[in-house]
Parts: structure tokens; sequence; C-alpha cells
């Protein structure tokens, strides 16, 4: 159950697996969009990397926490990031099979996020983890709330899982940053730590949705290429309205709870996750 005060919000991890039996997933499974397809295939590939360095981020701090609601939410954020990078993994294999470069995609994230566990402080990990967790909830909300994303994915298990993932991002979307606060970050700290992240995220699904669509036939069409790259000026991720959301993030005093998400999860969790839930079936 999620309550009206988000700092007593439950964060709990859901046992739950999903499956992509060969065929069932088009070439092009975001509604047949080819660079849709390749950027998001892209992103899959960098969360069970990027999980995992959540979970390293936040547990080096655990100690320092005294607030019981605080604690108790972290245990549920180590608990859903870790089903959220075994999930990814699983789609991330199917997707791979189907010709896209997942695995090139994971072993590139490991090896800069190592790098910056081991030029940065733990301090500025905890920082960049909070960045990155604002992306993923304002992605996840943007998923949940808007239409015409959910369309985009029709209703194949990718869908499913994504919507499942985009919940739980939304219900521990404060955790990282209540975290970092608790252990002493600073604002000044914080708001360079998104500002580096920003170029290095953007740069990153630009230049590996290149090369992984440099090795997809599809792209050489000219006609379908152009189309695929004019439709991206649509696209419900890249509104004017995420792009706002996102960049909240900079303001002094900023928190993800500024953005009250209670009546979305309440939807979302009763519609997958009810008596008689979409997802029921896939819950362990």
């Amino acid at each position: 159950m999620n309550t009206t005060d988000p700092t007593k919000r439950v964060v709990r991890a859901r046992r739950i697996q999903f499956v992509y039996p060969a065929g069932t997933l088009a070439r092009h499974y975001v509604d047949g969009d080819l660079v849709t397809s390749h950027a998001i295939a892209f992103l899959s590939s960098t969360f069970p990397e990027g999980e995992d360095f959540f979970v390293r981020s936040v547990r080096r701090f655990a100690g320092e926490i005294t607030d019981p609601e605080l604690e108790s939410q972290v245990q549920g954020f180590i608990g859903q990031e870790v089903t959220h990078g075994r999930e990814h993994r699983a789609l991330n294999e199917r997707l791979y099979e189907m010709g896209y470069p997942t695995r090139r995609g994971e072993r590139t994230v490991r090896r800069i996020l190592r790098r910056y566990e081991r030029f940065l402080s733990p301090l500025t990990c905890l920082a960049i983890t909070a960045s990155l967790e604002h992306f993923t909830a304002v992605f996840a909300e943007t998923l949940l709330g808007d239409e015409r994303a959910q369309a985009l994915l029709g209703s194949t298990e990718v869908r499913s899982m994504l919507l499942w993932h985009a919940i739980e991002e939304s219900e521990h979307r404060s955790v990282a940053i209540d975290v970092y606060r608790a252990a002493g970050g600073t604002e000044r700290r914080r708001i360079w730590a998104m500002r580096g992240i920003s170029v290095s995220f953007a740069t990153g699904i630009v230049v590996n949705s290149t090369l992984s669509l440099l090795g997809d036939r599809a792209t050489y069409n000219p006609i379908r290429l152009v189309r695929s790259l004019a439709a991206l000026r649509h696209s419900p991720f890249l509104s004017r309205a995420v792009q706002h959301r996102v960049a909240a993030y900079n303001k002094h005093g900023f928190h993800p709870d500024d953005t009250d998400n209670t009546a979305l999860l309440n939807y979302w969790t009763a519609e997958l996750f009810g008596e008689k839930g979409r997802l029921v079936d896939h819950l362990r």
C-alpha cells in the first residue's frame, strides 16, 4: 500500500519474473520504430550494472541512517534494484539474440561505473546515484502518466516489464537523495553531479544508440531512418514537460516529492497488482 505521506511510503521488492519466448517480439519492438527501439535497448543494457552501482552507493551509507522510516525504505530500495537488474539481464539477453548489442552496452557501463568508484569519493558516487535516480523516476512517471508512451510498447512483455519497473522506480525515487542528505551531502555537490551526469547520460545514449543502429540493416534505408529521426520530435519522453522536470533537480532545495505521484502509483498498483491485476500471474 502507498500512503499519502511519501516519507512513510512502503518500499518493498516484488517477487516477479518476465519471460520473452523466441518470436514474441518484433525486431523493432517499440511500435516498429527504428531509432527508439535501439535507444531503449541501450537503456536496458545500462540497468544491470547501473542498479548494482546504485545499491553499492546507497549501502555504503546505510549505517549512518538514524530515521527508521528511511532505513526501511533503503532495504526496500536494495531489494527492488537487485530485482530490476536481474530482470533487465533477462531482457538484454533476449534483445542480444535479436541483434541488439546489449552485452557491449553492459560492458561499457560496467567500465564507466568502476572508474567512478575508483576515482570519486563515495559521497560523490551517491550524488551521481541520486541524479540518475531522478532521470529514471521522471521517465518512469512519463511512461505511467502518458498514454502515448504506453502505446509505443503495444501489448508486449517488454511493456509489462517496463510498467512494473516504472512503478518501483516511482516508489523509491526519493531514497537515494534522502540518504545523500542524511550522509551530509551538500546542495553544491548534488547539483554539480547532476550537471556532469546530464552531459554524460545524453552523450552515452546518442553515441551508443548510433553504434547499435549501425549494426542494423534497416538503418541503411534512408526513408525509414529519416522518418524515425523526425518522429523523435514528438516523443513523449523528450517533451518540454519532461525536460522541465529533469531540470528542476538543479534548483537548491529540490526534492523528488515536490511532485506528488501518489494518485499515479495508487492507480497503477491496483491496475497491475490488484485483485485482478494484469501482472498478478507474473508474481512468484
